[in-house]
């Protein structure tokens, strides 16, 4: 593809045509009117779920279900987290749980497909995808935390942590904000072609892989070459295929579940459950590579 061609129409970058024709994304929900009365609006294949009253749908009841208990799950752990005394990074690690609870309410109303009224869903998809890029930012501090650059758990630490994530969510929130509601139309340009925005593109589908791609590369550092150890890898290698296959299934099979399914459900689902997994597992990770970290003999040992 030339230069002059990359401007042009013909470049797929910044367009979710096919993404939100296939599958269930928060960011569809700017494009179009709101996937609620009478099935998605979309053009693969409609998700009816369950008829609700006036000719309206709950469209996808199992994504619910699954953030209900993706809900729980990061209770728990957040809960195991604050039992863990003198893990490294508990904090941070709780910081990072919080963020992940934030996106499971809010893709409650943006992925389940709840009765609302489009400014409503806007307003949670904004939410829910600035969460998404603040968290993965926050892990990403989860991962240099490790390295002990500062001290873990101070003020210091949570309060950078915070205030930059901080930074990722407003600045999203609201450049999701503006092209949804388009206050200043400085965004509106991207939506000439419907479904193309550039700048939710990069800071959505991007961003945060890139964010986890360092986040990775920093932890498998520090578990082989700093602490010697090989076992740890296990759990975020395996944290990163169950992430990868959610993905898989959000915009490669969700389309055939849908059409298999007669439209009652899609991938949504399977990647708010896979996600779920990789999340359990990263804590899993987290907790392995802490909890040897403070070695004393029985007789010191204060919460023995």
């Amino acid at each position: 593809m030339d230069v002059a061609n990359m401007h042009s129409h013909h470049t797929q970058y910044g367009n979710f045509y096919d993404f939100c024709r296939d599958s269930t994304l928060p960011v569809c929900n700017l494009f179009r009117e709101s996937p609620v009365n009478g099935g998605s609006g979309w053009g693969s294949c409609q998700l009816t779920g369950i008829p609700l009253s006036g000719g309206r749908h709950l469209t996808n009841l199992g994504s619910i279900l699954l953030c209900g208990i993706a809900i729980l799950v990061t209770l728990l752990l957040l809960w195991r987290s604050e039992r863990k005394r003198a893990a490294v990074g508990r904090r941070e690690m709780q910081l990072f749980l919080i963020g992940y609870l934030i996106i499971e309410i809010c893709e409650i109303f943006t992925v389940g497909g709840f009765p609302l009224e489009r400014k409503v869903r806007i307003g949670f998809t904004a939410v829910h995808i600035a969460a998404i890029v603040a968290n993965s930012w926050i892990l990403l501090m989860n991962a240099l935390v490790g390295f002990q650059l500062l001290d873990d758990g101070t003020p210091l630490s949570i309060g950078l942590i915070l205030l930059s994530a901080a930074a990722f969510f407003i600045g999203t929130g609201y450049i999701v904000l503006d092209t949804g509601f388009s206050w200043t139309g400085f965004f509106d340009s991207d939506l000439v072609k419907p479904d193309r925005s550039y700048a939710i593109y990069t800071l959505y589908q991007l961003v945060p892989l890139v964010f986890l791609f360092l986040y990775f590369v920093l932890e498998t550092y520090l578990v082989i070459k700093v602490l010697g150890e090989k076992k740890p890898m296990l759990y975020l290698i395996a944290a990163t295929l169950l992430f990868a296959v959610g993905q898989i299934f959000q915009y490669v099979i969700s389309t055939h579940i849908c059409r298999g399914t007669h439209g009652k459900i899609n991938g949504a689902l399977f990647e708010t459950f896979f996600t779920l997994c990789a999340v359990v597992m990263l804590w899993v990770f987290w907790s392995s590579i802490t909890e040897d970290d403070w070695p004393m003999p029985a007789a010191e040992a204060p919460y023995t």
